[in-house]
């Protein structure tokens, strides 16, 4: 009688040596010639200009992972919400409530954290920095 562990092995085994050995044929038929089209920079058939390194303020990191954070906050309480009531007749308000302001409680520390460091400020460009220095002039 044959173990079952002996067909997932087989199975692995298989699902490791199929890429490996994809990879090793496609390495030894591709061509090896340096073509100078493949290291320039690819800006949907314009003709690129400046650098590929640019800078990208963190703030927009910031601002999408905060609202990552917040749109899963609402996902996990809608569904408390409408499970709330029969909750609360079988465990108790306190069971039921508890959980969930601890929950909002992170969430609304870490919100004020953020806040207090600067994350949710908006940087503004120099330029319009300057326009408002211009209009308060006038």
């Amino acid at each position: 009688m044959a173990s079952p562990w002996i067909a997932i092995g087989a199975l692995a085994l298989v699902a490791i040596a199929i890429p490996l050995g994809m990879m090793v044929v496609s390495s030894l038929l591709r061509p090896t010639v340096e073509e100078q089209g493949k290291s320039a920079t690819y800006e949907s058939g314009e003709i690129p200009t400046g650098s590929t390194r640019i800078r990208f303020n963190i703030q927009y990191y910031m601002v999408a992972l905060l609202f990552v954070i917040f749109d899963i906050e609402t996902v996990l309480i809608f569904p408390w919400t409408v499970i709330y009531r029969s909750a609360v007749g079988s465990a108790g308000l306190v069971a039921a409530l508890v959980p969930m302001l601890v929950f909002i409680g992170v969430l609304v520390i870490g919100l004020a954290w953020a806040w207090r460091n600067g994350a949710v400020r908006w940087v503004k460009s120099p330029r319009a920095e300057q326009r408002r220095q211009e209009r308060q002039r006038q």
